[in-house]
């Protein structure tokens, strides 16, 4: 357990007692509420706060984030299940050969993978596993559409506009309709790699589950490259990010471009009425995309926004209402991803929409490894790769906020 100068609790080293880090969670959000209504009331009266206020209201955020990170790891845990354990499985045999290949380069019974040049495909749990796994950390992929395909490129007709309509009467000529306008969106796989390594005596210890120690070992190196990938790649050798497409005024928004409202102020929120850029971008989306919508940002930015309050003095942010969930802000789900940008000046530090349907992950089947003993001598590589893409599937799914006069 650690402590800060306050006294506060950070639980980084918490173990998985996820009712009390929960606890401890809801407490330290009201010592933070009642600090920032402390600050608040200095502001208004004298128009400064204390800089002690201010240093404790920033260790209170750091502790509401640690706390939150801690119970997350708490719930992965528990949640993980055993894949080389005991009972029978669809393909035992197949899973007792790959063990036996990633712990001593034995190639027999398993033909039914990819050839040795370019490894061997992983069994079938512990490709969910790290599926399940990457969920788990890469904040977009938990709210993002997600397809499985087999091909190298998945092509998705989608309709920009649909066919005119109108009202006519009983006896009235019908005129005809004009046609609906299709686009193409293409999603091509890029190779996404880890490379774990491992001692020999490592390997011969017969209670290692080499499927876990796999899904564990690469399950965060995919889960942080692809999360940059998808907020901010540039679609070469990588999928493309959402924050790389051509952004417009939400007042002159057409397909093809990401819509987005300004602040007003730049690289700041409004110095009065902050909120009301937020509630404006809430109502730039569409009321069908509003219903599962998301806010997306950063851990610093989160720390502003947790300190708005409404005209009622009721504070936007709150926290989650149970140890899985999610906090929430002004009514709606908050998603943090570090990849988000810091607010500065024209920055795009907050998205909010209905990412399951304005961004697309296409994961192609199959993660393989490849064994090599001799690159590295004292330790055994495990060149373990996947293909992935991604790119923005609805371009009226998503608005950004920038920080910007305009």
């Amino acid at each position: 357990m650690d402590m800060t100068s306050d006294g506060l609790e950070t639980k980084a080293g918490a173990g998985s007692d996820i009712a009390a880090l929960f606890a401890d969670f809801s407490r330290a959000f009201e010592e933070f509420k009642a600090t920032n209504d402390q600050r608040l009331g200095e502001l208004e009266k004298r128009g400064s706060a204390d800089g002690l206020l201010e240093g404790k209201l920033d260790r209170l955020n750091a502790v509401l984030d640690g706390q939150k990170a801690a119970m997350d790891r708490a719930l992965a845990d528990r949640s993980r299940p055993v894949l080389d354990g005991k009972g029978a499985l669809p393909d035992g045999e197949y899973k007792e050969a790959f063990s036996a290949y990633v712990k001593r380069g034995e190639e027999k019974a398993l033909s039914s993978g990819v050839n040795a040049d370019g490894g061997f495909v992983v069994p079938g749990e512990t490709e969910a596993e790290i599926t399940r796994l990457m969920s788990a950390v890469s904040p977009i992929r938990s709210i993002a559409g997600v397809r499985q395909v087999s091909g190298s490129v998945y092509k998705r007709p989608i309709s920009v506009t649909g066919p005119a309509v109108g009202w006519v009467g009983e006896t009235a000529a019908r005129p005809t309709t004009a046609s609906q306008t299709l686009a193409e969106l293409s999603y091509p796989t890029m190779e996404l790699y880890a490379m774990p390594a491992a001692t020999s005596a490592f390997l011969d210890d017969a209670a290692v589950d080499v499927g876990q120690w796999i899904a564990d070992e690469v399950n965060a190196a995919f889960a942080a490259q692809e999360t940059t990938a998808f907020v901010t790649g540039d679609g070469v050798n990588k999928p493309k990010g959402f924050l790389t497409a051509t952004t417009v005024p939400e007042a002159g928004w057409s397909w093809g471009n990401m819509g987005y409202v300004a602040t007003g102020a730049a690289g700041a929120l409004p110095g009065a009425n902050a909120s009301d850029v937020l509630i404006d971008l809430v109502y730039a989306l569409k009321a069908g995309y509003r219903q599962n919508a998301s806010w997306l940002m950063n851990r610093k930015v989160q720390g502003t926004v947790r300190k708005l309050k409404d005209a009622d003095g009721n504070y936007l942010w709150q926290p989650a209402a149970s140890a899985d969930g999610r906090a929430k802000f002004m009514g709606f789900d908050l998603v943090e991803a570090e990849d988000m940008p810091n607010i500065a000046a024209n920055s795009f530090s907050v998205a909010f929409g209905d990412f399951r349907r304005g961004y697309l992950i296409v994961d192609r089947q199959g993660v393989s490894v490849l064994r090599d003993p001799f690159s590295s001598k004292t330790y055994v590589l495990f060149y373990t790769t996947k293909r992935v893409g991604g790119g923005i599937a609805d371009y009226d799914a998503i608005k950004l906020l920038k920080f910007a006069a305009s």
